[in-house]
C-alpha cells in the first residue's frame, strides 16, 4: 500500500468506502423492499377477503355467488365452502394447492407446496337466511418472488456501474485535491533541473492546508534566493576588490626586481612574494569567473577551437612558470585537434591543472602535460613527479571508468561510474570502510584479512653459504656501533676455520 501514490490510495481508499456504502444501503432496500412486498401481498389478500363475504347472498332457496369471486384480482384465489365439509362450492384454487388442507379461522399463515408457497387466509362468515360458511383466500408468492428477482437483478446490474462511477468521482475527486501538490512538485523539479531559484509555485488564494504549504514553500524560495543572492553579490564584490591590490603588489614585485642593486637575498624573497601575489590573482579571476557565472552574466562564446593550438601555448606560457622553480615540462600534444567551446574557459581548465602541478610537483623535478584523441574523446593530462594526491575516497564519474582505472596510483577506495556514489561504500557495496586518510593512501592500504593474520618469518643459512657473507656481516654490524653482532658472526670462524 505504501508503494501506491497517494493519488491512488486515496481513490481506493474512497471507491471501498462508496462501495461499503452502496452495498449497505442495498441491503437495506432489498430488506425494506422484500418486507413491503410480503406486506403488500398480505394486505392485498385481507383486503379481498373481508370484500368478498359480501359477494354471496342465499335467494329462493339457493346461494348465489357473484361473479367477481372468480376474478383474480391481486393476485388471489377466493373460495366457498361449507363448514365441517371440505367440498368447494364456488370458486377456485391455484396450481399446485392442496385442496383438503385443513382450515384455520381467521389466522393468516404461510403454506408451502413442492410446486410454490402461498399465504392463506380463511374466514367464517354467515349469509342472511342460510346460515355459516368459509371463504379461503390464497395468493401465491410467485409472483413476489419475482418483483424480489428483478430487484436483484437491478441491483447487479447497478452495483458495478456505481462502483465504476465511484472510481471515477474518487479519482476527479483526489486529481482535484492533489492538483496543487502535483503542481509544487513540478515547481520543485524544475529548480532542481534549471538550477533557477527564481521560479515560484503560484497557487494564488487559498485557505486550506495545501495552499498555506504553496505559499510557505514559496516564502522558503524568496529567502533562498536572496541568501544565494548576497552570497554571489559578495563574492563578486571581493573579487573586484582583491583583484586591485593585488595587481599593484604584482607591479611592485616586477619593479624590484627589475632592480640591479638588489641583493640574491632579497631577490630570492620578492620572487617569493610575486609568486605567492601570482597565485592569489589567479585564484581570485577564477572566483570572479566563478561568480559571474552563477549570475548568468558569464556569457559562453561558442566557437570552433584548435586546441591543440591552444595546449601549445599553454604550454609554452607554464614552462616559464616551471622554470622558476627549476622544473622542466615536457608536452606530448597531438596536433589537429578541433573542439567547439568557450576558449577563455578552455584556457581556464589547462590553467589549473597546470598550476597545481607547479605548485604541488616537486621542486627541480619535471612536469608532463597531454592531449591526445582516442576513440572519439579527447584526453587532456597533466602529471607531476611530487608526492600526488593520495585520496581516502575516489570517484571516477565517466563512462568507461574500468578505461582509468590502470591509471590510478593512490587512493583509499575507487568508485566506478556515475552510478556508484561513495555513500554505497558506506552503507551497502561491501568493500570495507576502515580506509586510510590523510594522504597515507600513498604508503599503506584499506584495512583486511591479512591485519588479523598473525605471521612469523624464518630464515637458514648452511655453514658454506654464511662463510661466504660473514664478513660483510660482521663489518655492518661494527659499522653501526654493534660489537656484539660482529662477534656473534666471527665467532664461529674463530681458529682460522672458513
Amino acid at each position: 500500500m505504501k508503494r501506491l501514490s497517494l493519488k491512488s490510495r486515496l481513490v481506493l481508499l474512497h471507491t471501498g468506502l462508496m462501495t461499503l456504502v452502496v452495498c449497505l444501503v442495498l441491503g437495506v432496500l432489498f430488506s425494506a423492499g422484500s418486507q413491503e412486498i410480503l406486506a403488500n401481498v398480505q394486505g392485498t389478500l385481507e383486503e379481498r377477503v373481508s370484500e368478498s363475504i359480501h359477494q354471496v347472498e342465499y335467494r329462493q332457496g339457493r346461494l348465489e355467488f357473484d361473479s367477481d369471486l372468480l376474478d383474480l384480482e391481486g393476485g388471489v384465489y377466493l373460495s366457498v365452502y361449507e363448514p365441517g365439509e371440505s367440498s368447494l362450492l364456488y370458486g377456485r384454487l391455484p396450481y399446485g394447492f392442496a385442496y383438503n388442507l385443513p382450515f384455520s379461522g381467521g389466522e393468516l399463515r404461510s403454506v408451502a407446496t413442492e410446486e410454490a408457497q402461498f399465504y392463506v387466509l380463511d374466514w367464517e362468515f354467515s349469509v342472511d337466511g342460510y346460515g355459516d360458511l368459509l371463504l379461503r383466500g390464497v395468493v401465491s408468492l410467485s409472483d413476489a418472488e419475482r418483483d424480489f428477482r428483478f430487484l436483484v437483478r437491478v441491483a447487479l446490474i447497478l452495483l458495478p456501474v456505481l462502483l465504476v462511477l465511484t472510481a471515477v468521482c474518487g479519482y476527479w475527486i483526489s486529481r482535484r485535491a492533489l492538483g496543487p501538490v502535483a503542481q509544487i512538485t513540478q515547481t520543485v523539479r524544475n529548480i532542481q533541473r534549471e538550477k533557477d531559484l527564481s521560479k515560484r509555485v503560484h497557487l494564488g488564494q487559498g485557505r486550506d492546508e495545501i495552499y498555506t504549504l504553496a505559499q510557505t514553500f514559496d516564502q522558503l524560495l524568496d529567502q533562498l534566493e536572496a541568501g544565494f543572492q548576497r552570497e554571489k553579490q559578495f563574492t563578486s564584490d571581493a573579487a573586484h576588490e582583491l583583484r586591485t591590490p593585488l595587481t599593484v603588489a604584482l607591479m611592485q614585485c616586477e619593479e624590484l626586481l627589475s632592480r640591479e642593486d638588489l641583493s640574491q637575498e632579497a631577490r630570492q624573497q620578492v620572487e617569493v612574494i610575486r609568486r605567492k601575489v601570482d597565485s592569489m590573482a589567479g585564484m581570485v579571476s577564477q572566483l570572479l569567473l566563478l561568480s559571474r557565472a552563477d549570475q548568468g552574466r558569464a556569457q559562453l562564446h561558442w566557437e570552433d577551437l584548435d586546441l591543440s593550438e591552444l595546449s601549445t601555448l599553454e604550454a609554452e606560457e607554464f614552462s616559464e612558470v616551471a622554470a622558476r622553480r627549476g622544473m622542466t615540462l615536457h608536452a606530448d600534444i597531438q596536433p589537429g585537434i578541433w573542439v567547439r567551446g568557450d576558449q577563455t574557459l578552455l584556457l581556464r581548465l589547462w590553467s589549473n591543472l597546470l598550476q597545481n602541478a607547479v605548485t604541488y610537483g616537486r621542486e627541480n623535478g619535471s612536469i608532463w602535460m597531454g592531449l591526445q584523441a582516442r576513440e572519439g574523446k579527447i584526453v587532456l593530462q597533466v602529471q607531476d613527479d611530487g608526492p600526488g594526491i593520495a585520496p581516502e575516497h575516489l570517484e571516477l564519474c565517466v563512462d568507461n571508468p574500468f578505461d582509468y582505472l590502470g591509471e590510478i596510483q593512490n587512493a583509499g577506495s575507487v568508485f566506478l561510474g556515475r552510478y556508484n556514489p561513495e555513500p554505497m561504500g558506506d552503507y551497502l557495496a561491501g568493500p570495507n570502510h576502515t580506509l586510510p586518510t590523510m594522504g597515507t593512501a600513498r604508503f599503506y592500504s584499506p584495512l583486511s584479512v591479512d591485519d588479523f593474520v598473525k605471521k612469523s618469518q624464518f630464515s637458514y643459512y648452511t655453514r658454506d653459504a654464511l662463510a661466504r657473507d660473514y664478513r660483510k656481516v660482521s663489518l655492518f654490524a661494527r659499522k653501526e656501533g654493534l660489537d656484539a653482532h660482529a662477534r656473534a658472526v666471527d665467532i664461529r670462524f674463530e681458529g682460522g676455520e672458513a
